[in-house]
């Protein structure tokens, strides 16, 4: 390490999305201190996520539930890492996310103003939601000068996760998978079923591109194995691999995929991280503020004017904002940009 390079601690996310999102920020810390230790608090599940992340050199388990406040393992963990960095960024705007920067006593704590956290944080800044309109962007910002983040103007680097090949040949073996050209479908959304397209598009929109000489893989958490099921019924070339894959394994079978089908999730923002073509679709949520950091993208929004209303359901009750767009969209953008190899693909009755 470089004299006199600080010693950074980043208070994570606890989303899956989130945390691919704050890569941007590792790489801006890294550009502005060469030689830099960065250490991250994170939720235990994120340390697969972190560990592709070359600009991450110290991941620090904290070993509380989502939502759950947890005073004690924040004030043991506050004193494990008592005099070990030297600057801390906080990124969530909760009070009990800058509690264990506070107790460990780390000279400079720098996060938005929120929840009162005066005497937590030394460095408070105000947050602009009209020049910081993405999430990216207020993370990045908070690895910047104030002048710099006031300004909005600065480059957000794109994640980019490691790739482990091994890996994905383990688990091509492990999960019969065959050498027809994949393309990923991720049903799931943890904010709620006003960000999931039907799962009867995602079925029909899966027995076309079997037909036409394609794999299926559905990926997801536990959570999504019965919409992954419904996904793959009755068709050959699709595999349902919700739930039978660790998190880091999604990377790899992602990055493997030639492009993807994906609601407004995690996954979405991992698949865009591996550089893998990626149809997103938005319903209730809002391509202007969590959009795939990727050149190679495609939104897939009806603009109704009832949407987005970031909702977790739908708020009239139709969800029409996803109802609405059509299988033949999605079918059309993929074949469009990718083609199987001619000896696969069928003739299709019109």
């Amino acid at each position: 390490m470089v004299d006199n390079a600080p010693r950074i601690l980043v208070v994570g996310p606890s989303w899956v999305g989130d945390m691919v999102m704050t890569q941007s920020l590792f790489i801006i810390l890294k550009r502005r201190y060469p030689g830099s230790h960065l250490g991250v608090v994170a939720p235990a599940w994120s340390q697969p996520i972190l560990g592709r992340m070359p600009e991450v050199d110290e991941v620090i388990p904290l070993t509380v539930g989502h939502g759950e406040f947890g005073f004690s393992a924040r004030r043991e963990l506050a004193k494990r890492l008592e005099g070990c960095f030297d600057q801390a960024i906080v990124l969530p705007r909760s009070w009990k996310a800058a509690l264990v920067p506070f107790m460990a006593r780390i000279p400079r704590r720098i996060g938005f103003l929120g929840e009162q956290r005066y005497g937590l944080l030394n460095e408070r800044r105000k947050l602009d939601k009209s020049v910081l309109n993405q999430t990216v962007k207020r993370f990045v910002s908070l690895g910047l000068s104030q002048d710099q983040a006031i300004s909005g103007t600065f480059a957000v680097p794109a994640p980019r996760l490691d790739i482990d090949c091994d890996n994905l040949v383990n688990l091509r073996l492990a999960h019969g998978l065959s050498s027809r050209p994949a393309i990923g479908m991720m049903p799931g959304a943890e904010y709620g079923p006003a960000k999931q397209w039907p799962l009867a598009h995602f079925h029909a929109l899966a027995e076309q591109l079997v037909e036409d000489g394609f794999e299926i893989r559905v990926l997801g958490g536990p959570k999504d194995a019965v919409a992954g099921d419904s996904i793959v019924a009755g068709l050959a070339h699709a595999h349902n691999l919700c739930g039978k894959t660790q998190l880091a394994d999604a990377v790899d079978l992602l990055a493997d995929c030639q492009q993807v089908v994906t609601n407004d999730s995690g996954l979405m923002h991992v698949a865009a991280a591996v550089g893998t073509r990626v149809q997103a679709i938005y319903g209730s949520s809002s391509p202007l503020y969590t959009p795939p950091l990727s050149d190679n993208a495609v939104i897939h929004s009806l603009e109704l004017s009832c949407s987005p209303c970031f909702k977790r359901t739908c708020p009239l009750g139709h969800t029409n904002c996803l109802k609405q767009l059509e299988v033949q969209r999605l079918y059309q953008a993929i074949t469009r940009d990718t083609k199987a190899p001619s000896n696969l693909i069928h003739t299709r009755q019109e």
